[in-house]
């Protein structure tokens, strides 16, 4: 059971989101490029940028401070070797009374070069300790953190067996819309986007050639030189999500962790981790399917070295038209 009603916890998680929002608008208008990519450090999860410093900052100050109400442990990277942090400082594991997972900025590549929005990513569950997963996440927050020409950010939110909302708010003079996020509902990828996330070299080859593969068990490749199917490369597993929430996209696999076994790697490259897919219940809610690489519903602790393969669908019908074939490409016969 968490401490607070979840109205509460939302609004409290948004005024962290608009915090680390303004933090970033800020230095993308201060600062270049070229300041703001240079790495400072290699934690466990990702490098960290300079873009990255001041937000993880602004994060902990604020935990901080509302620990002081409530004890619990905050999950991200940078904040010690294994990513947890139980607040106030020094307390026990067992006595906190919630664990939220933060992703300050997932897509940092793509915001510091100012080339397309990062996400604000918070996922609230109560404390299992240790065993404590994915699965048990049970309040979700999205926040759109926005390249410098834009004037519009959208925010969504869920609550398990809640459903999924969203609010799109102007920068220009604060005034904000409310909307209900709905995925495609299209039953199959003619002429839409659907994506294999292949966002680094290694892997990259493996990974394209499953996704021709899977295409062509579809029928889903060209039509005489017109291409049915079109990619994405959003390097924010938030964007992702967002993307397939909303319903721009109707197929998205980041099957990264699959590859790099398959290829025999003894270290894992950089891929998704429990905190950049920590807001999938926001897609479920929607009514979107988010599995892992066996079809089933993603039950990752929440470590931030733990690597995570995962699968989105729009819809049920897409789910039932992709999720076969795509299981026999991975796994042959023992599908599950």
């Amino acid at each position: 059971m968490l401490p607070y009603p979840a109205d509460t916890l939302i609004r409290r998680v948004r005024a962290l989101h608009e915090q680390i929002r303004s933090e970033v608008r800020a230095q993308l208008l201060q600062y270049s490029a070229d300041w703001l990519a240079q790495a400072t450090e290699s934690a466990d999860g990702d490098t960290q940028f300079r873009i990255d410093v001041q937000v993880e900052n602004l994060l902990l100050q604020f935990c901080e401070q509302w620990a002081q109400e409530v004890p619990f442990v905050l999950v991200a990277e940078g904040i010690s070797e294994d990513g947890w942090l139980s607040l106030p400082r020094g307390t026990n594991t067992d006595k906190a009374q919630f664990i939220m997972v933060v992703d300050p900025i997932d897509g940092t590549r793509m915001i510091m070069y100012d080339k397309r929005s990062a996400w604000c990513l918070t996922g609230i569950a109560p404390n299992r300790g240790r065993q404590t997963t994915l699965a048990d996440i049970e309040i979700a927050v999205q926040t759109e953190l926005p390249t410098s020409r834009q004037c519009v950010v959208d925010t969504l939110w869920a609550v398990r067996g809640g459903g999924a909302f969203g609010e799109r708010q102007s920068l220009w003079d604060g005034s904000t819309t409310p909307f209900r996020p709905k995925p495609s509902s299209a039953k199959d990828l003619r002429y839409s986007f659907a994506s294999f996330a292949n966002f680094f070299p290694d892997g990259k080859a493996w990974l394209a050639a499953l996704e021709e593969n899977l295409y062509r068990q579809l029928r889903s490749m060209d039509i005489k030189g017109n291409p049915l199917v079109f990619a994405d490369q959003y390097l924010s597993t938030g964007g992702q999500i967002y993307e397939l929430i909303v319903g721009h996209d109707r197929f998205i696999a980041d099957l990264r962790p699959v590859a790099f076994r398959q290829l025999g790697y003894t270290e894992m490259p950089l891929c998704a981790h429990p905190y950049d897919i920590c807001t999938e219940l926001i897609a479920r809610e929607a009514g979107a399917i988010i599995t892992d690489e066996y079809g089933r519903q993603l039950q990752t602790p929440l470590d931030i070295r733990e690597p995570v393969a995962w699968v989105g669908y729009a819809n049920p019908a897409l789910r039932d038209l992709i999720e076969p074939a795509l299981l026999r490409l991975l796994h042959g016969d023992s599908e599950r």
